[in-house]
């Protein structure tokens, strides 16, 4: 039996009715629904999804999503999504969702399941703080399961915490200033702390579907906020050469971006630098059965520069990812 199938991540980045950020939700749709087109996708793992309140006191639902889709090959798919403290409800910013052509096996959310929150002593807090504090992470991860070509596929969506200093009581003179370098360079260690753990976290969980199936089909989607090299990087691939242990190679997980030229791998221009932020590795097993990768990055603009000079830009900052591949039972 022949499996054939294209997945995709996209950072939506802040996709939000009826205005994303300042730019009419219309005027973002015309730019997106092209690029879903393209994807020609089975199944997209997408980051940065806002929730709407359906009515005052009520629920929230992904209806920015959902119109997002409409007119597009994905209307009507099965969705899982993942958001917020527990991950089990929806956030009202920045919820994980994947669509598919398949009905999911099995959902699994993680947040601080497998990794407890590092206590840390906080420093330059003002008022100053008497006993260390947790540092939990910002979002969840989400876990699917389907079939393809009788095989049973592992899909874990990410976002993992962007490099940027996080929150210190009584540090900030503004949006984004600090009072001290010392006290932004401690929120940059505790964000780096969130970056890492949830890495961790998406490592472990690896490593217990490869326990429980040495030769199990594992991808791992969304935004890193990583380039190849760094630690949260690394610690998801678990390379051969950081483990010092061959026995441990089959664990690995591979960028499938790597398939593309150097000169093309990039998913985000900040400041005239180009960055591969967003990220598809698969197991081993899997990677036997990998055909392509794609990097739509063509019309891609600097996120720095268009935040000063272009208004109203309807524009994701990420590039979407695509690996087709073909498994044959």
């Amino acid at each position: 039996m022949t499996g054939a199938f294209r997945i995709a991540t996209f950072n939506l980045e802040n996709l939000d009715e009826p205005l994303s950020g300042n730019v009419p939700f219309a005027d973002r749709l015309a730019i997106l629904r092209s690029q879903l087109q393209r994807l020609r996708a089975d199944i997209i793992c997408f980051q940065e999804v806002n929730s709407q309140r359906i009515t005052s006191g009520g629920g929230r639902e992904l209806l920015a999503l959902t119109h997002l889709l409409q007119g597009t090959p994905y209307e009507g798919w099965p969705m899982a999504a993942a958001g917020g403290v527990s991950g089990d409800e929806i956030a009202d910013r920045h919820n994980l969702v994947i669509v598919s052509r398949w009905p999911f096996v099995a959902r699994q959310v993680f947040r601080h399941a497998l990794v407890p929150p590092p206590m840390v002593q906080v420093m330059t807090s003002e008022p100053a703080q008497a006993a260390p504090q947790a540092v939990e992470w910002d979002r969840p991860v989400l876990h699917v399961e389907f079939e393809i070509g009788g095989r049973q596929v592992h899909l874990i969506n990410i976002h993992l915490r962007a490099s940027l200093a996080a929150f210190i009581p009584g540090q900030k003179v503004g949006p984004v200033a600090w009072q001290r370098v010392s006290s932004w360079a401690e929120g940059f260690y505790l964000a780096s702390i969130k970056r890492a753990g949830q890495a961790l976290e998406v490592r472990f969980l690896i490593d217990r579907i490869f326990d429980a199936d040495p030769e199990a089909f594992i991808i791992v989607a969304g935004d890193f906020n990583a380039d190849d090299g760094e630690v949260p990087l690394r610690i998801v691939r678990g390379d051969e050469e950081d483990t010092r242990n061959g026995k441990l190679a089959g664990r690995m997980m591979v960028p499938i971006d790597r398939n593309v030229p150097q000169g093309q791998r990039f998913s985000v221009i900040h400041a005239g630098r180009a960055m591969m932020l967003d990220h598809i590795l698969v197991s081993r097993p899997l990677l036997g059965w990998f055909r392509k990768a794609e990097i739509h990055n063509e019309a891609l603009g600097d996120e720095v520069i268009a935040a000063s000079e272009i208004e109203q830009s309807p524009e994701s900052f990420h590039a979407p990812l695509v690996a087709e591949f073909e498994v044959q039972g």
